[in-house]
């Protein structure tokens, strides 16, 4: 189990708060955010803090600068945005080097209760790399520091890890937000403690890119379902023709032996029965229904068939637990988006289980489809949340105290 000192535990009084949040949101030309959900997931946290009487100096990174200050990845828009959420003044500190002279007027500055947000703090090269000099300057700020960022927890740089170091050692507490004690009760901890039965569902287009995250959960699971242009794999392991569908050669055997390693394990092994193909990857394609290894060789899959659905949805039935990453079909088009609509359907019908979204293409597929709110959490980081199922250490997490 993983304990790690939360805001409930901390006493912020007067005290400086750094927070690492995860603002990389979607901006378009204008410079408008397209998606505020990673804000609004925030927002417990800071207020939290602020009702405390904190005084809280929120940063994050936005895109990928590399180092280099861009007008276009400015977190400016964030300050702004923030503010009318929050019903309060963020104030923003321009600087491009992240903690400059506007950050640390504005910081000194502060009453108890106030918000400021710093740049972006990839604007710097040394953030990524988890330089010494940048946490340094983050940690020369506050007096405690809090993550709330899961979006990046599985990568060790400045702001969510090198940053801790010194804190401490100004007899500082790190601890983490609501946002990543959520992720860590229900992705690390349902994950590895599950009431059962416990079902995974993994989809997405590639095996290789899954390989740890099934070998990890074929020790815990008691059903796995393989979907999505990973399944493909699978089929043509067995002989069957896929036709165009994504196939990756080198993975065959490798496939094989994780049907292999299920059936020594008693874990039921599920992939599709049938398919629906196309002639072109397009919405607009001519498409039809096929059987296992019946799909065309000038066709490709785009989705899995009704009777997978089917198959895949009475195996969801009855579970205690379900994780779900990666979807079963090309679900960004209406025509192959049935598959990943039907075992969204058939979690969302579970009476007093927990289902969790892993993150990434499924968490999107789940609110574009209207199922997000029948779910019990929704991962907010893709990659961090594929870690976790792998069974590995994240750094951000790490970094943080232990109760």
């Amino acid at each position: 189990m993983l304990n790690k000192k939360s805001v409930d535990d901390i006493n912020v009084k007067g005290k400086k708060v750094l927070v690492r949040c995860d603002f990389n949101v979607p901006l378009d030309a204008e410079l408008t955010i397209t998606d505020e959900n990673r804000l609004v997931a925030a927002l417990p946290t800071i207020k939290k803090l602020i009702a405390d009487g904190g005084k809280v100096i929120l940063c994050s990174h936005l895109g990928k600068p590399k180092g280099e200050p861009k007008p276009e990845l400015s977190l400016a828009p964030v300050a702004k945005r923030l503010a009318e959420l929050l019903g309060q003044e963020v104030k923003f500190a321009a600087d491009a080097n992240v903690v400059g002279d506007n950050a640390k007027a504005a910081v000194e500055a502060m009453k108890d209760g106030e918000v400021v947000l710093l740049e972006n703090t990839r604007y710097r090269a040394e953030e990524t790399k988890n330089g010494e000099a940048l946490s340094e300057d983050l940690a020369s700020l506050a007096d405690v520091f809090v993550n709330d960022a899961f979006g990046t927890a599985h990568r060790a740089h400045c702001s969510n890890v090198g940053v801790t170091e010194f804190i401490r050692k100004k007899g500082g507490d790190c601890a983490v937000g609501y946002l990543m004690q959520k992720e860590i009760d229900f992705l690390g901890n349902a994950v590895n403690n599950p009431e059962r039965p416990f079902v995974a569902i993994l989809g997405g287009a590639k095996v290789s890119s899954k390989i740890s995250v099934i070998e990890n959960l074929l020790d815990k699971v008691d059903t796995l379902i393989i979907g999505g242009g990973m399944a493909y794999t699978f089929m043509a392991a067995h002989g069957e023709e896929v036709g165009k569908s994504l196939l990756e050669e080198d993975y065959k055997q490798y496939a094989l032996d994780m049907e292999k390693k299920a059936e020594e394990k008693g874990v039921k092994f599920l992939i599709p029965v049938d398919t629906v193909v196309a002639d072109d990857f397009s919405n607009d394609a001519n498409f039809k229904t096929v059987g296992r290894g019946e799909i065309p060789a000038d066709m490709e899959g785009l989705d899995i068939g009704p009777e997978t659905s089917k198959l895949f949805a009475d195996a969801i039935a009855g579970a205690k637990t379900v994780v779900w990453n990666g979807p079963m079909g090309c679900f960004e088009m209406p025509n192959f988006a049935s598959g990943t609509i039907e075992v969204a359907k058939a979690m969302a019908a579970l009476k007093d289980a927990t289902t969790i979204i892993g993150g990434g293409d499924s968490a999107a597929a789940c609110n574009q489809l209207g199922f997000g709110d029948k779910m019990t959490h929704i991962s907010t980081g893709g990659g961090a949340s594929l870690e976790f199922l792998e069974g590995k250490d994240l750094p951000g997490v790490v970094a943080a105290d232990d109760i």
